[in-house]
């Protein structure tokens, strides 16, 4: 790389560009980490100033600090956004202008999935959406006539030369790459922005000088986007608990990113860390024995003694955390002989290489990111950073030893809402709205089916919080799905797991009944019978009946008091007074939606109760300690009755 190419100025590596790529610019960025914010915020300029230029960009997810809505939200979320993201962070101004629906007419946005629910009410959002399976992104980006393709990087400085990593996203530049090349078009401009704080990966992630065509390395650079820890609630806890009975010891494990999932990875720890208190706790939520018994057939109830292999699109925290407890930590490795003799338990203890944790993307907390450092350094066979083709699916010259790497697969994924006959709803409104995208989710079960002993396993809450209520996510019928009925494989919800597979549509159907809430349940059943799918003569057994969240609550009581299910199973970046103000401001946002929660705020504006005991600090955190004027007192009184509930 010639010196002339590199810069340490944003705004002049942007002109540049433009300069030598003319009056269209059509950029490739990565998803999540992956995409340098602050070079796209500065070519973005240049098309607001230039408006006889254009710029099309695709990518997705492209993340954004939370932003407020109304008055309580900014004043908790404020303080909390810049202290955990930093002052200096940067969004992508973009993202900002295309939630306000404000984009330009000379720019276009592209993304195959978004921050979930996040542009649901952005219009160009909508309708530039492009809907793909993850692996097919790549393939649809060569007929773009990509002319730049612009990408946060690692760099190391070694006696032999300069090379990249990257790092955090491999998973489509080089397969968009080698298509370009394949399909005899010209290669697009790569610029490599890099960051001091990205891990510097090595493998198929790490590439030589010559790859990027300009260097760009700003002083100093933004920090990382960190994703903040979340709380669990009881509903998630005990969908965790069941779906990690499904995993099979000496497996390979998928998980997605969200609650539902680190409900999976802490209910996984248990099972290893403190299996008495696992099963007890397990007994207490499947008296009746039905995911015990499935646990028998296709996954465990003892601890994880092989270890499993992480096979993930996306790294994790949930996955860093099972790798430190030694539950991820069956090698892999990239030779078909090795493989089998790995399987057939015939591997020396000695023979160096392999890999327990294989990834596409990753993205998380700041813990993650250091550990991801510390771990290739210390292990630079442990993780494998890839291009999202050797992941997501078993297609191509790699097909038998992917299998074998995958034996045992259990590929979890989330999804909105599901349909009595097994179709399952995770990514788009029934009137066509994105909430996020298909990503890789179709190319996991899809996957399953395939694999010998693979599984697909999609899990959801069964109720929703809507405009009218509670509402079931399970449907007798729905106009948008994600997953054909065909592809049916095993749904869990918080009232236990429903196996799908090979099942006739009445069997199917009871199965999924098994796992709704009770108060849904007599409608769904006489839905199914009004289409003939249910035999008329079917009763609901009683068991069923008592799937309620009081009966949650009533089972995880203990366990949840004790600390054994604590409501921030990896920690929290919350101090403790936000930890006891998220519920309140939850209630209240929740009440404000439905006529009845708005008159249940009323009465609690009118009778409040008795004051706690950490009022008065939570008072101080939201400022609203001494009320500036009447409006402020309103909300004050509104917090109050929220935190004495």
């Amino acid at each position: 790389m010639l010196p002339e190419q590199r810069f340490t100025d944003t705004d002049a590596c942007a002109r540049l560009i433009v300069e030598r790529l003319g009056a269209d610019l059509r950029i490739a960025a990565p998803l999540g980490l992956g995409k340098p914010h602050g070079l796209l915020n500065a070519l973005y300029s240049l098309m607001l100033a230039d408006t006889w230029r254009s710029m099309t960009l695709y990518t997705a997810l492209s993340l954004m600090r939370p932003h407020a809505k109304g008055r309580l939200q900014t004043r908790f979320l404020a303080p909390f956004v810049e202290r955990h993201f930093g002052a200096d962070c940067v969004d992508p101004q973009y993202a900002l202008d295309q939630l306000q629906d404000t984009l330009p007419p000379n720019v276009a946005i592209h993304e195959f999935y978004m921050q979930s629910g996040a542009l649901l009410h952005s219009g160009s959002a909508q309708r530039n959406y492009i809907s793909q399976n993850y692996t097919h992104v790549a393939r649809d980006l060569v007929v773009q006539d990509i002319n730049l393709l612009v990408q946060l990087v690692s760099r190391r400085d070694t006696p032999a030369g300069t090379h990249y990593s990257l790092s955090c996203n491999p998973d489509l530049t080089l397969d968009f790459l080698d298509r370009v090349k394949a399909a005899g078009k010209a290669r697009p401009l790569c610029v490599a922005v890099v960051h001091p704080a990205l891990p510097y990966i090595g493998g198929e992630a790490e590439v030589p000088q010559d790859f990027f065509d300009i260097e760009l390395a700003p002083v100093p650079s933004a920090p990382l986007f960190s994703v903040p820890r979340l709380p669990l609630d009881v509903a998630e806890y005990a969908l965790g608990m069941h779906a990690s009975a499904l995993v099979k010891d000496g497996g390979c494990l998928q998980i997605g990113i969200g609650v539902l999932s680190d409900a999976l990875v802490k209910g996984l720890l248990l099972r290893q860390q403190d299996n008495v208190a696992w099963r007890r706790i397990l007994v207490t939520l499947d008296p009746h024995g039905a995911t015990h018994t499935l646990a028998g057939r296709i996954g465990g109830l003892g601890g994880f003694r092989a270890g499993l292999y992480g096979c993930s699109e996306m790294i994790m925290d949930g996955l860093m955390h099972l790798a430190k407890a030694g539950v991820i930590k069956r090698r892999s490795w990239d030779n078909l002989a090795l493989e089998r003799a790995a399987a057939a338990g015939r591997l020396p203890d000695d023979v160096p290489g392999g890999h327990y944790l294989r990834g596409a993307f990753f993205l998380g907390s700041r813990d993650l990111y250091d550990w991801l450092e510390t771990t290739v350094g210390s292990d630079p066979d442990a993780i494998d950073m890839c291009r999202v083709s050797n992941v997501n699916q078993l297609y191509g010259d790699h097909q038998a030893l992917a299998m074998l790497q995958r034996r045992g697969a259990r590929f979890f994924n989330t999804c909105m809402m599901s349909t009595l006959l097994g179709a399952a709803i995770s990514e788009t409104l029934e009137d066509g709205h994105v909430v996020s995208g298909v990503g890789g989710q179709y190319n996991f079960v899809a996957m399953a089916h395939e694999l010998p002993d693979g599984r697909s396993v999609l899990l959801q809450r069964a109720t929703r919080a809507g405009r009218g209520g509670v509402e079931t996510n399970i449907r007798w019928h729905y106009g948008q799905c994600t997953i054909p009925r065909h592809l049916r494989d095993i749904v869990v919800s918080e009232y236990g797991v429903a196996d799908l597979r090979g099942k006739s549509d009445s069997e199917c159907i009871e199965a999924m009944l098994a796992i709704s809430d009770a108060r849904f349940i007599d409608v769904l059943a006489a839905q199914a019978k009004s289409h003939g799918k249910l035999a008329a003569d079917f009763r609901i057994p009683e068991a069923w009946r008592q799937h309620h969240p009081d009966a949650l609550h009533k089972a995880l009581a203990k366990p949840m008091r004790k600390g054994v299910l604590p409501t921030f199973p990896f920690g929290s970046d919350f101090t403790e007074v936000e930890q006891r103000l998220l519920p309140a401001l939850e209630w209240l946002q929740s009440s404000s939606a439905t006529w009845k929660g708005r008159w249940q705020l009323l009465k609690a504006l009118w009778q409040p109760g008795e004051a706690v005991a950490h009022e008065p600090a939570a008072l101080e955190r939201m400022g609203l300690a001494v009320p500036a004027s009447a409006v402020d007192l309103l909300y004050r009184r509104l917090l109050q009755a929220a935190l004495r509930r």
